[in-house]
């Protein structure tokens, strides 16, 4: 159905199921204490079936017409490709690439600088790589090593690679979350990439700052780097070079694949078959990301038919007013998506449908809403105590000896916190105000 078909009387009920997949995720995950064991694909399904009951205006037969046009959507099919292609290149590069990076950039600085390298590293590996959650499984084992032998707080070094890993997570081209903003908001990524970058380089650039500034204090010593093969960055420079410049994001990650297989290959890294397996890890590791694609577009479709979508409008129209509500009513709608489901990608592809609805209402064009999805998405994630890359960080430390929890972490997220007042100073003096294209 088209974004303008609109239920003339929107009907408020029909946002039930999106209701009720929050209630049943944030409750199991508080009664078990664990957000990331839940099968979040049959939450979903639970949800979609609550949709399927409701609106006994269609037969279930039109229902599932209403299903099969929103997932067979033209963007909801080029997000499962890019997801899959995006998987395998991941499988590709893997960690030393990652960690030739970071080792790079620390032997070329001096040993005061360190922590504000890992940011960097950070930065640069998410970007390439598209995954937050990936960096900080990777760079975090550096940070602690850094921390370790250089005297800087391990707080203060964690803290750092987490707000790099969320700078890339927004910007990247081959990131979930700029695939799902992108193809919601039917935009290019080349696009939002720019609008993004207007945001957050001022915040990365506040953060640096911030942090070389925590770091004057520290008592500092020599830093010693392992052994690492300078050949492994091309893949990611390629991918990143090629995504600005504004190649096809398929093309693009061809030729990140096809340079990665021939380096490590030539290289003697891995071995043919060992590379095969992670390229199939790779795609796999997208199974869930793309079924709750398909479920939450499935859901979508059905919520929309039965005048879900503009009982929300009806809402925000009340609640935020002009340029800068409506605005403000996107970033809200995913911040509390992704608070409630501590996923960014599932808070993005839950919200960009209704996002782009408030979009067409407020005259926000594409690229810029896709940006505001993507930035508040990661601002949210990259805060809460119980998001997986919290988690993944804490427990990547104390496997390695330290000592450190999350509310220790909280005050050094240096990065998220600018990202959000940047935000808001784009959304009050600048956004709306450029000339369309």
């Amino acid at each position: 159905m088209d974004s303008r078909e609109k239920t003339a009387n929107g009907k408020a009920i029909a946002l039930l199921p999106i209701g009720i997949f929050l209630m049943l995720y944030l409750g199991l995950g508080i009664a078990l204490h664990d957000f990331y064991n839940i099968p979040i694909v049959v939450v979903f399904l639970i949800a979609l079936l609550a949709a399927f009951l409701q609106n006994r205006e269609l037969s279930f037969e039109d229902k599932l017409a209403v299903v099969a046009k929103g997932v067979g959507d033209k963007n909801i099919i080029t997000m499962v490709l890019i997801f899959l292609v995006a998987g395998i290149f991941v499988g590709v590069t893997g960690r030393d690439s990652a960690e030739a990076v970071a080792y790079f950039l620390l032997s070329i600085t001096p040993p005061w600088a360190a922590v504000a390298v890992l940011f960097i590293a950070a930065c640069f590996v998410s970007t390439a790589m598209g995954t937050s959650c990936g960096t900080i499984t990777l760079i975090v084992p550096i940070a602690v090593a850094v921390s370790n032998v250089s005297g800087f707080s391990l707080p203060l070094c964690i803290g750092s690679v987490m707000g790099g890993a969320m700078f890339g997570d927004n910007l990247s081209f081959i990131s979930d979350t700029t695939i799902a903003a992108c193809n919601t908001q039917g935009c290019a990524m080349r696009d939002k990439f720019f609008a993004n970058f207007k945001i957050a380089l001022p915040a990365a650039i506040i953060t640096l700052g911030m942090i070389l500034f925590s770091s004057v204090s520290a008592n500092v010593t020599a830093i010693e780097c392992p052994d690492y093969n300078m050949m492994l960055l091309i893949p990611y420079l390629l991918v990143l070079v090629g995504g600005i410049a504004g190649m096809n994001v398929f093309v693009v990650l061809l030729v990140g694949i096809l340079s990665g297989v021939g380096i490590t290959l030539g290289t003697g890294t891995v071995t043919a078959a060992s590379l095969l397996k992670s390229m199939g890890e790779g795609a796999s590791g997208m199974y869930e990301t793309i079924m709750v694609t398909v479920l939450v577009s499935a859901m979508c479709g059905l919520i929309r038919a039965y005048g879900g979508f503009e009982a929300l409008l009806r809402f925000i129209r009340r609640v935020f007013k002009g340029r800068v509500g409506g605005r403000l009513g996107v970033g809200l709608l995913v911040g509390t998506m992704d608070i409630a489901t501590a996923n960014n990608t599932v808070a993005i592809v839950m919200a960009g449908p209704i996002a782009k609805e408030i979009s067409q209402e407020y005259g926000i064009n594409p690229k810029e809403s896709a940006s505001l999805l993507d930035t508040f998405s990661c601002i949210f994630q990259g805060i809460i105590p119980y998001g997986a890359q919290m988690l993944l960080a804490v427990s990547a430390a104390v496997e390695l000896g330290g000592v450190v929890s999350a509310f220790d972490i909280m005050p050094k997220l240096f990065y998220p916190f600018v990202l959000a007042g940047c935000s808001l100073i784009y959304i009050l003096f600048a956004a709306g105000k450029q000339k369309k294209h």
